[in-house]
């Protein structure tokens, strides 16, 4: 039987970003997520990261980078990403599915630990004064996160179905868009121009379009690379 319209939409958003082995990725409802373990951890632990980042911040818009001590949280959440990878994919030692969610969550998590201060800095006319989690109870409550995330995806994702993928696939866009307004936002016009939240709409519009052109390209040069290596 072949795919559904949904399950082939799934298919595509993650083609060109990821293996899809399915010992290594999750499914809920009968359906595929697009991504593997490891990539869904990091997609949906980006996005909820920016977005319990936005909750702490309250509006303030804070430019500075994270502490000393969250900076080094963030660097041993990507080091044992690259550690379970590297060492797995080495034949050193088995890993789990669990196993990959979990550094993948964290490495989502770090990764906006970068992005959160470059977006305040270039986005808006006049940016805050502090850093990006700068009190001691938001860093303590950005850490708790980490596995509240990984316990809600590894227990509650599949209770959603067809749901489950299709909140990463939305993760998998709003990462790529989030990522790509940072380039937007060092185009003169759109360096620091927005005083409200509205102001950034032809901005994320262009992020948005880049997003879809991204996927594409990626989907296509894999399609290439397997015709490479296919059997003739």
């Amino acid at each position: 039987m072949g795919r559904s319209m949904f399950d082939t939409v799934m298919h595509w958003i993650g083609f060109g970003l990821c293996h899809q082995l399915p010992a290594r990725s999750f499914a809920a409802g009968g359906h595929q997520l697009p991504v593997c373990a490891r990539d869904t951890g990091i997609y949906v632990g980006f996005v909820v990261s920016l977005a319990l980042i936005a909750l702490l911040d309250r509006g303030r818009r804070r430019p500075g980078s994270p502490p000393a001590w969250l900076l080094a949280v963030g660097a041993a959440f990507v080091l044992a990403m690259l550690w379970d990878g590297v060492t797995s994919y080495a034949g050193l030692r088995e890993t789990t599915n669990l196993l990959r969610l979990a550094t993948g969550v964290g490495t989502g998590f770090a990764l906006t630990l970068a992005i959160a201060p470059v977006l305040n800095t270039q986005l808006w006319t006049e940016p805050g004064s502090g850093r990006v989690l700068g009190e001691w109870a938001d860093g303590v409550a950005w850490c708790l996160a980490v596995p509240l995330t990984v316990a809600a995806l590894w227990w509650g994702g599949p209770l959603l179905g067809a749901g489950y993928a299709l909140a990463v696939a939305v993760a998998v866009l709003v990462t790529f868009t989030v990522v790509n307004l940072v380039v937007v936002s060092v185009i003169p016009r759109f360096e620091r121009g927005a005083s409200r939240l509205r102001d950034l709409s032809p901005a994320i519009a262009i992020a948005i379009a880049a997003t879809f052109v991204e996927l594409a390209a990626a989907d296509w040069l894999r399609i290439a690379l397997l015709s490479l290596v296919a059997p003739r």
